[in-house]
């Protein structure tokens, strides 16, 4: 299903430990790791479809997790166009994602990777919450950071910890507080 701007509608997960790590994973037969997402099917709700896709990438059931936020529209990112399949109609340009914020309430046995008969991922880890942003592939950053960014206050509240801004981040500011101070 692609919309009539060349978006593939999907759902991105991000799950969240009490301590403020994230769920990190390993795409099969690649070195590319990234949080869950998926498809959305034409008769499903956001909802339905991260549900669906918990499920099938990671194992987990709705009462393994808690829904701490979502995103309040569309986060889109175009593909490189070396991965633009040019022969289908409609052509898909990219995907534009609702994203979930979760809470993990399960244990860790109940993750499991070969849920579907065909896994999405071969390995997973938890990692610091900025650390996907900077380490997933490119054409992906901008919608990581832009999640993670909306993202980060109900973490805060919720693991009741204080999120660091990203290293880059913090050098741009620092940059524009001297600019402001100069000028």
């Amino acid at each position: 299903m692609i919309d009539p701007d060349g978006y593939r509608p999907n759902v991105g997960i991000v799950l969240l430990r009490d301590d403020g790590r994230l769920f990190w994973a390993r795409r099969i037969n690649r070195d590319g790791w990234q949080f869950p997402q998926g498809g959305m099917r034409s008769d499903e709700t956001p909802l339905e479809a991260m549900y669906r896709e918990l499920e099938e990438e990671t194992g987990l059931f709705p009462e393994h997790v808690e829904v701490l936020a979502v995103t309040p529209g569309w986060l889109r990112y175009r593909l490189p166009r070396r991965y633009l399949r040019r022969n289908e109609r409609p052509v898909c340009i990219g995907q534009k994602q609702v994203w979930f914020l979760l809470r993990f309430l399960g244990e860790e046995r109940h993750l499991r990777l070969d849920a579907n008969e065909k896994p999405e991922f071969d390995l997973w880890r938890w990692v610091d919450f900025w650390y996907p942003a900077q380490n997933v592939v490119t054409f992906k950053r901008q919608v990581y950071e832009r999640a993670l960014r909306q993202f980060a206050p109900a973490v805060e509240r919720a693991c009741r910890v204080r999120l660091e801004q990203p290293a880059i981040e913090q050098a741009l500011r620092a940059k524009l507080q001297v600019l402001a101070e100069v000028g």
